[in-house]
């Protein structure tokens, strides 16, 4: 009987071994590689997939300041900036394989948008004085400018000598920034200069009687005197100058480039194209 026991016992133990083996049997064993991390994703990466970047775009464009109030210069046609400066900053932009971009700003405000960097260059019928380069390299000359004394009909000012006389006290309206302002300012003091942000502002103080005068470049005075009716330019001017471009100190790459194209364009006649086109 007990032998009976024993034999019963071993072989309930038999079956269980060989249904152990017939459990396992089915699954393939899993061998792990020790030179694979068990996450398969790195830690760099996050599950996301790694993203080349893009190349970098050249920039193909050059950015010009100007003040467009200051025909033929530079004025508004529409919503378009057109003018002597327009055009001919066009022609050098198309040498130098550049797309133009004008801004229009307040004329005192164009050198410093200059030297910071904000604009490529500025041009705005501007003249080269020794007190703007101290800040700023000029090109060279693309034109030459005239600085005019506009009056009213019969005004007692007849002559640029009578702004000088003793015990004149004359009134002088001048466009901020501008040589007409620097030059009137250092001659005649600032009580009697009084600074407008454009010359048809000077122009409307004329005509109120709050000025006596104004003093501007010839080519816009000649503009404002055809549209005001009762305005009269004197025959003998206040000053000449030559207009150039205005660049940043450190940009010399940009200075060199655009006097070479200044050349070209003034050998093959586009400069004086573009001024006979505006002055008639």
């Amino acid at each position: 009987m007990k032998f009976s026991k024993i034999l019963a016992l071993t072989m309930a133990l038999l079956m269980v071994c060989v249904c152990f083996a017939a459990c396992t049997a089915d699954e393939p064993e899993t061998v792990v590689d020790p030179e694979v991390k068990n996450d398969a994703v790195t830690p760099e990466t996050d599950g996301e997939p790694e993203v080349e970047a893009e190349p970098e775009v050249e920039d193909n464009t050059i950015t010009m300041a100007t003040n467009a109030y200051f025909k033929p210069y530079e004025y508004y046609e529409g919503d378009k900036i057109v003018g002597i400066d327009a055009e001919i900053a066009e022609a050098i932009a198309a040498k130098l394989g550049k797309e133009l971009v004008i801004e229009d700003m307040q004329f005192d405000s164009i050198l410093t948008a200059v030297q910071t960097g904000s604009v490529d260059f500025g041009m705005a019928g501007m003249t080269v004085t020794e007190e703007r380069k101290e800040s700023v390299n000029f090109t060279s000359s693309y034109a030459t400018g005239v600085q005019s004394i506009i009056v009213k009909e019969g005004s007692a000012i007849t002559t640029v000598d009578d702004l000088y006389a003793d015990g004149a006290a004359y009134k002088v309206g001048v466009q901020l920034g501008t040589t007409g302002d620097i030059y009137a300012t250092d001659d005649f003091g600032a009580d009697l200069v009084s600074q407008f942000a454009n010359g048809n502002e000077a122009v409307m103080a004329l005509n109120g009687d709050a000025i006596d005068c104004v003093i501007i470049d010839n080519q816009p005075a000649l503009a404002l005197v055809e549209a005001n009716e009762g305005l009269v330019i004197l025959e003998t001017a206040y000053a000449d100058e030559e207009y150039a471009i205005c660049i940043a100190k450190e940009n010399t790459e940009l200075l060199d480039a655009m006097n070479a194209a200044i050349d070209e364009l003034i050998a093959d006649g586009t400069i004086d194209a573009v001024v006979a086109k505006y002055i008639k």
